[in-house]
């Protein structure tokens, strides 16, 4: 690092592949830092946890003038926003409260976990052509496969749907999650958003006349004290479904199943132990989850020890450092145990009133394709050089060759 860089670089040479120990110098050198492009990054877990639950927004428009906010204005344009910016993920209460709570009657726990069954013998199934192949890449045989058929399923897309180009638009959309790079990209998201928008809006117009005991049936009809989504507001919560619910599944069953391949004693530990599985998955999701940042906008002058962050900052909430803090976890926090006590207390859904509406699900994935992969393979082991998806936020694997 020369004396001009910024002291965080998630453009760094090596930092998609590991992040971890640029998250360590910061927190150890700067925990509550400001970029030269304006915004802030938190590491500290106690720091990010109290950000998420500190009632701030999520909304752009309440940004103040700065280098970050030109940057973004630069890259994006004119452009219209992914879904219109009508998702929950982009709003703040009352609006959030509302589409929250209309999507959750559809999204409940109990719902979640009476797909048990169906998940297990999709699983089973992907398995099986792994057993058949004598592995293969893992990510194209099960982690990105898996929840793209679960949440289909689901929700009941019709079978005219082109699953194909539906899986291409929301592997192309996701990266709107993550920093602005140039227009020409910015040009594609915005296209595959606008194109996703019409492929769900006729879903939800075939769905309206042939209702089904689905999501989707439920998201339509979704009712509090007479208050529904509007046609805009339902095309845009599904496609959000897709898009985060999907790609961060994926990076959860790749990583978690890499971390275990990289740590055979903590491997062989859950085959001897199934028992342990639902602990093992907090513990991949605090190791190494899905989704490395979630954003905020203070909306007040928001101290945090001498560092005051004035109103209007762009403050970047470092999940994944946050699950690697010494302070909370102790001093083997970058070590891999699958039986640390208080494992459930990571961030890597996030917290507070944006904390993830799907964690039930992507923790039911996790446990059944993880268990049952390492139970049926006894000699599971890489077979070749991983490849990981260039992103800084939704970082993940694209390539996982395994020898079953």
């Amino acid at each position: 690092m020369t004396a001009t860089e910024p002291l965080f670089n998630p453009f760094a040479p090596g930092f998609t592949e590991n992040p971890y120990p640029h998250y360590d110098r910061l927190r150890e050198q700067a925990p509550v830092y400001q970029h030269p492009l304006g915004f802030w990054i938190l590491t500290r877990y106690d720091d990010v946890a109290a950000l998420l639950r500190g009632g701030h927004s999520v909304e752009p428009r309440n940004m103040a003038p700065s280098p970050m906010r030109d940057l973004q204005q630069s890259v994006y344009g004119d452009g219209k926003p992914v879904f219109n910016a009508m998702s929950m993920l982009d709003r703040d209460p009352p609006d959030h409260t509302r589409l929250r709570r209309l999507v959750s009657k559809a999204f409940t726990r109990k719902a979640v976990e009476e797909r048990r069954p169906h998940i297990e013998r999709l699983v089973d199934g992907m398995l099986d052509d792994v057993a058949k192949a004598g592995g293969g890449n893992l990510i194209e045989a099960l982690a990105f496969p898996l929840p793209f058929a679960v949440i289909t399923e689901m929700m009941g897309m019709p079978d005219w749907i082109d699953v194909g180009r539906l899986r291409s638009l929301t592997g192309m959309v996701v990266r709107s999650l993550e920093p602005p790079a140039d227009v020409e990209l910015m040009k594609q998201i915005s296209a595959a958003g606008q194109e996703l928008v019409e492929l769900v809006a006729e879903a939800v117009e075939w769905k309206r006349r042939n209702p089904a005991d689905d999501l989707l049936t439920a998201l339509i009809a979704a009712e509090d004290d007479g208050d529904v989504l509007t046609d805009e507001e339902l095309v845009a919560q599904v496609g959000l479904l897709y898009v985060a619910g999907h790609e961060t599944t994926v990076n959860l069953i790749g990583n978690g199943t890499l971390a275990l391949l990289r740590h055979p004693e903590q491997l062989r530990l859950l085959r001897e132990n199934p028992d342990l599985t639902p602990n093992a998955i907090e513990e991949l999701l605090r190791y190494d989850g899905p989704v490395q940042q979630s954003r905020r906008i203070t909306l007040r002058a928001y101290r945090i020890g001498e560092h005051e962050i004035p109103a209007g900052a762009f403050v970047q909430a470092g999940l994944m450092a946050a699950n690697r803090d010494p302070a909370k976890w102790g001093p083997d926090a970058n070590e891999l145990r699958l039986d640390r006590p208080g494992a459930h207390q990571h961030l890597g859904f996030g917290a507070g009133s944006h904390h993830c509406l799907g964690a039930a699900l992507a923790r039911l994935e996790g446990q059944v394709a993880i268990s049952r992969l390492v139970q049926r393979f006894p000699g599971l082991k890489l077979a070749g050089e991983v490849k990981w998806n260039g992103r800084i936020n939704l970082r993940g694997l694209t390539e996982l060759p395994v020898a079953a």
